[in-house]
């Protein structure tokens, strides 16, 4: 055998290698992909917009968080501890009625001790919190960064007082996904607790007390609208 032919065959067999490789590559990048797409939803199209569209760049933002905050492991709230939680959050949704901004600003603060509390970044590192929970619990994070831009938005920066109450009680509402997220037992608790909560109810309900002072708090009028009077 010809020394050009030993020299093609060499040439050819390392094609047939870099193009089996490209395959692969490509064959790998969109399962990664849709593998980080599944597991942040949401978090994923704001990433990718965030970087203009650039998926590949919001990737490797995504897969950056997974591997600093996957092996995150959380504690179990103490029963105690829950329902000083939930007591406070019921009573800042009653606080919405007549100061929005304070309520928001507490729900703000609440979500920060909460999660510390659980075992994520303290909340005085508010960005790495909020990408820590975003690995899990990227489906309700959105409602943190919400509340935490609302309360840190000065009230002169609105155009409209309305809309701007507006805009407080939406992030309070959708923040109230987190925290029922981050309050309830987890899983491997479940046998030991259940509560309404965990069966399901939209809002965590507060500790036993006279309705006066805890009412619930699930109905549309409980954000910004005076509550019906009994009859």
């Amino acid at each position: 055998m010809s020394t050009g032919v030993i020299i093609a065959l060499i040439v050819i067999v390392a094609v047939v290698l870099v193009v089996a490789a490209v395959l692969a590559l490509r064959a790998r990048g969109p399962q990664h992909g849709g593998s980080l797409k599944r597991r942040f939803g949401p978090e994923y199209d704001l990433a990718v917009a965030r970087y203009d569209g650039d998926t590949k760049a919001a990737e490797r933002e995504l897969a950056e968080r997974v591997r600093r905050h996957g092996s995150l492991h959380t504690r179990p709230l103490e029963p105690a501890e829950r329902e000083r939680f939930e007591a406070r959050w019921a009573a800042a949704q009653e606080r919405f009625v007549d100061s929005p901004r304070e309520a928001v600003g507490e729900a703000d603060r609440l979500l920060a001790e909460l999660a510390a509390a659980r075992g994520f970044p303290d909340g005085g590192q508010y960005e790495e919190q909020l990408t820590a929970l975003s690995v899990h619990h990227a489906h309700h994070v959105e409602g943190y960064r919400r509340v935490h831009r609302v309360t840190h938005t000065r009230a002169d920066d609105a155009q409209d007082g309305g809309a701007n109450t507006e805009e407080m009680r939406a992030s309070m509402v959708e923040a109230r996904a987190l925290f029922e997220a981050l309050v309830r037992p987890d899983r491997h608790d479940a046998g030991r607790r259940r509560t309404g909560t965990e069966a399901g109810e939209p809002l965590p309900a507060a500790p036993a007390a006279p309705a006066a002072h805890t009412p619930r708090t699930t109905h549309a009028w409980s954000l910004g609208k005076r509550r019906p009077k009994e009859s």
